[in-house]
């Protein structure tokens, strides 16, 4: 009997741990971290390439947590990548982080830009962050570095608005 009864909990075990992963995926999909591997509508071919958890904006324009193999993505997509180097701790980041936000929500379909919330120096910071910021030399939590056909085009260490956000955007993708 006991044989039967670590073989039911071994299958319930194996069943329930499939069926945790399967909801993990569908909620990183649903919460724009393109992981089904399909096209969605309205979705480039790029873009599907482009995986991670988005934090604003959408599927043609996300702002999404950083992770290593989306920023190498988004750098071959052509795109105009934006990284905001960010701390947890930081009051700074936590005002203007919002800001950030809802300037990716406010983008019209197609915008061609990239948004990555880089961790600096806090508890959640990655070893590639902290080569990414020792390589645009970034030296504080809030600075903002803008990379145009990988190349970088601004560094600001200051506090931005919605409103400078869009600005220097349209800036960046009218040029």
């Amino acid at each position: 009997m006991s044989k039967y009864f670590l073989a039911v909990i071994l299958v319930v075990l194996v069943v329930g741990g499939a069926l945790l992963y399967y909801k993990d995926q569908q909620k990183k999909y649903d919460d724009g971290g393109l992981d089904k591997g399909q096209i969605p509508g309205g979705v480039t071919e790029t873009m599907v390439k482009i995986r991670g958890t988005i934090l604003a904006g959408r599927s043609d324009h996300p702002l999404l947590e950083f992770s290593p193999t989306g920023y190498d993505d988004a750098l071959k997509s052509g795109d105009l990548v934006v990284l905001y180097f960010y701390a947890n701790w930081c009051p700074i980041c936590k005002k203007e982080f919002p800001e950030m936000q809802a300037a990716f929500n406010s983008f019209d379909d197609n915008k061609r830009v990239i948004g990555f919330r880089v961790n600096f120096q806090d508890d959640e910071t990655s070893a590639e962050e902290v080569a990414l910021a020792r390589q645009f030399g970034v030296p504080y939590q809030h600075t903002k570095i803008f990379l145009k056909g990988g190349k970088q085009v601004l560094k600001a260490p200051d506090s931005w608005s919605k409103d400078r956000y869009i600005s220097e955007i349209n800036k960046m993708l009218s040029n």
